[in-house]
């Protein structure tokens, strides 16, 4: 009974404190936001003279039917359920702001709304705990990232054109103009990592680490990455699920709106560049239990536990299908290439950044112990990506599927006939969505996710997205096809 009274204690506390803030005029507005389907943040606004206990208790109003996969026009009426431990003052917003991150909820029953993602990854920890294998899953996402200085793009019955510019793409290096060519860029695949000035957003990407770490997310390095033209990346340091997937619908609004204030613009597309190595969010991932970590033991390959080694087995042998919530773009699979960089190999290895899964090495420490799984990127909503991922581990765990051998090698210098037996990831949204709807059934454990939600999210994918795309003529088509 102590720790549930201390955490229900607490909790008023934090309740309490939130609305004197409110009273107190520091406050002049309250948002608050929420998570729809495909994974972008949508809020409401209210004055923060309007923030009383009735309105954190009861929740607040909206019509789902306006909000993309959710509810029908004719149970649209929604409710969402301020959780006042995600309050901080917002750091986008000039006028004083205070965000709080929501749950949804049905308005007659009261109980979470089954198509939320938010109340998913809470399931998915809920699950976890009623296994017995563990009691806490961290997720330490790498998001990857490019700051362009523009982006235009259109798409109608008779064009289509999209054109973005960086002054750091090695294609300016002959740019004349009104201000000076520094000449100093990153080439193609040679942008990990110089110094400045051939790094000039050294600065922007500081402000961006001081945004986080003011709005309260702790981040550990920054640096750019491999691309030309203004890749990069900034390190969050792990968290458990539910937290980490917060952490990211934040990061993401807090880059985005720190690059306009620069006059920049963020974009998490896993492939925007051709030519240049693309974006993911490689996604580090262990188990613990009574504060143990049940992924480490010191006598296995690369001090792995057999736990862990059942659990890449999950993920290795769910992967086609995980991928339609991982990877659930069309433009997703312009960046999983084979027999390119990207980790499209269905296996796992040390130190091997093409396979799937990377067991890094280096710490020995057993609490840093961990996987790392590859191709996920960015496009995901990361309360459905971390809870398909967990549950993909746990059914390896349960069903003790194993990874077969481990691939240490270097998988360029293989030949043809040695490459056709290793199993690779989807090459398609279309070839995704197939596999998850024919192996879903391990997501669907302790109603983490509802078949309705699943039918759902794939029907959404293909008619609002595959479908947009694969019905269009793009410009390299026409650069191919116009004379024929």
């Amino acid at each position: 009974m102590a720790p549930s009274s201390k955490k229900k204690a607490s909790s008023s506390d934090r309740k309490a404190a939130t609305l004197e803030l409110a009273k107190s005029g520091a406050v002049k507005m309250v948002d608050f936001k929420f998570t729809d389907v495909p994974g972008t943040w949508q809020h409401i606004t209210y004055p923060a003279a309007r923030l009383d206990e009735d309105l954190l208790v009861d929740g607040v109003g909206f019509d789902a039917s306006s909000i993309r996969g959710f509810a029908h026009i004719n149970e649209s009426d929604m409710l969402l359920m301020p959780d006042i431990e995600t309050a901080i003052m917002d750091p986008a917003c000039k006028v004083p702001t205070l965000s709080v991150v929501c749950d949804v909820a049905d308005p007659i029953s009261g109980s979470p709304y089954p198509r939320d993602p938010r109340g998913i990854a809470k399931n998915a920890e809920a699950y976890l705990k009623t296994t017995g294998i563990a009691d806490t899953a961290f997720f330490g996402p790498e998001l990857e990232f490019f700051i362009f200085d523009s982006a235009r793009f259109d798409q109608n019955q008779h064009f289509g054109y999209y054109h973005i510019d960086s002054d750091e793409g090695i294609w300016n290096c002959g740019k004349e103009g009104c201000t000076p060519n520094h000449g100093h860029r990153p080439k193609n695949k040679e942008g990990y990592f110089p110094v400045p000035p051939a790094d000039s957003l050294q600065d922007l990407r500081s402000q961006m680490v001081l945004n986080l770490m003011a709005a309260g997310i702790e981040t550990e390095l920054h640096h750019h990455e491999v691309a030309t033209a203004g890749q990069g990346e900034i390190g969050m340091k792990f968290q458990t699920l539910t937290k980490m997937a917060d952490n990211v619908m934040l990061y993401k609004y807090v880059l985005k709106n720190t690059a306009k204030e620069f006059g920049k613009t963020v974009t998490f597309m896993p492939k925007p560049l051709f030519g240049d190595n693309g974006t993911g969010m490689h996604t580090h991932q262990s188990l613990f239990k009574g504060g143990e970590n049940t992924f480490y033991d010191k006598k296995g390959y690369s001090l792995l536990s057999q736990t862990a080694l059942y659990y890449i087995g999950g993920l290795l042998a769910h992967s086609p299908a995980l991928l339609g919530l991982t990877n659930p773009s069309t433009n997703s699979y312009r960046r999983l290439v084979p027999g390119f960089e990207a980790p499209v190999n269905l296996v796992y290895s040390q130190r091997n950044r093409s396979a799937a899964v990377r067991i890094p090495v280096y710490s020995k420490s057993p609490k840093s112990k961990r996987i790392e799984y590859r191709p996920p990127d960015s496009t995901s909503n990361p309360y459905l990506a971390f809870s398909a991922m967990l549950l993909a581990g746990l059914d390896g765990i349960k069903k003790k599927i194993s990874p077969g051998e481990a691939h240490d090698m270097d998988m360029f210098e293989l030949s043809k006939e040695e490459i056709s037996r290793i199993k690779t990831v989807p090459g398609s949204l279309e070839a995704s969505l197939s596999a998850l709807e024919a192996d879903h059934d391990f997501l669907l454990q302790g109603g983490v996710f509802s078949k309705d939600f699943i039918e759902n999210w794939i029907e959404y994918k293909r008619t609002k997205e595959n479908d947009f795309v694969r019905l269009r003529p793009v410009p390299a088509e026409f650069f191919l096809y116009y004379s024929c």
